[in-house]
């Protein structure tokens, strides 16, 4: 497992912008240079190698995707689904919402991914209900917390529902934050097949012989700051992982805290590095985990 200063990263991200910047000022000169902040986004298409997903520093366009009943004979459940452009067959992945619900700041994460060439559906866990405070966000986290059965049937529903559709692949991964990443955890171990697991600081498993269940390797990006989940426990996942015989990418990033992925625009000066370095982690392990024989 890796860990590295913010220092280091924001040197790093600083020099890829004024790399771009320089390229891009050797054109025609009939316009102007971009400012940094055009470096840091893409409005369309995959990002390039400096270039952070819009959704995550708030500079996210209009939503592209749709609404989704997705989980046969419940219509309460909305997910969002976003497709990529073009007639496939494209890989999919599966994301899941933080303790508030399915917000905005998630369907616009799923519209880059689709811009990434991903079939995206943001499932909805709590019946289409958000939280606007800690109090209802822990509400509704017991209610899921109460009934696993119904969150494994609605996590099925949308791995089934993706599995089926002409433009895809077959093979979805499972990706989620805080909440949502201890969810991606649990399909990932009880779920019905898929081909890969991404957890941004979420509920871990420090048993190697549960861990074991794992059929791919994991995606994981954790904060030195944070304790839920902590540095340490995020050590004896590792631990636990590589007894287990299941490869890993795990990254704690110094300097950080809980959240700072999600939710860069929050504070971009100490953010933006770590998160550009864990978001190409990320486009990397997508590639190798879901687009394998492409």
């Amino acid at each position: 497992m890796r860990t590295t200063t913010t220092r280091d990263l924001s040197r790093r991200f600083a020099l890829a912008v004024m790399a771009s910047l320089a390229l891009t000022a050797c054109g025609s000169g009939e316009e102007a240079p971009p400012t940094p902040s055009d470096n840091l986004s893409a409005s369309q298409g995959p990002t390039a190698n400096n270039q952070l997903p819009p959704s995550i520093i708030g500079a996210a366009g209009p939503l592209t995707g749709m609404d989704l009943k997705y989980v046969p004979g419940d219509e309460v459940s909305t997910g969002y689904l976003a497709v990529p452009e073009g007639e496939g067959p494209f890989p999919a992945l599966v994301i899941v919402h933080e303790w508030n619900g399915l917000v905005n700041r998630v369907r616009e994460v799923a519209d880059d991914l689709a811009n990434e060439g991903y079939v995206t559906l943001a499932v909805d866990l709590f019946d289409s209900r958000t939280g606007s405070n800690p109090e209802e966000n822990m509400a509704l986290i017991g209610e899921v917390r109460s009934n696993q059965e119904k969150m494994i049937t609605n996590m099925n529903a949308a791995v089934a529902y993706l599995k089926a559709r002409q433009d895809v692949t077959g093979r979805v991964g499972a990706m989620g934050w805080c909440f949502g990443g201890g969810i991606a955890m649990s399909v990932g171990l009880d779920g019905e097949n898929h081909h890969a697991t991404a957890i941004f600081y979420g509920a871990l498993v420090d048993d190697p012989v549960r861990l074991a269940a794992l059929d791919h390797e994991v995606y994981g990006t954790f904060a030195r700051l944070d304790q839920g989940p902590s540095p340490e426990s995020v050590e004896s996942f590792e631990a636990a992982l590589r007894t287990a015989g299941i490869e890993n990418d795990l990254h704690i990033y110094d300097d950080v805290n809980h959240g700072f992925w999600l939710h860069v625009d929050q504070d971009p000066e100490l953010r933006s590095g770590p998160a550009l370095d864990a978001w190409q982690r990320l486009k990397a392990y997508l590639a190798r985990t879901l687009r394998q024989g492409e």
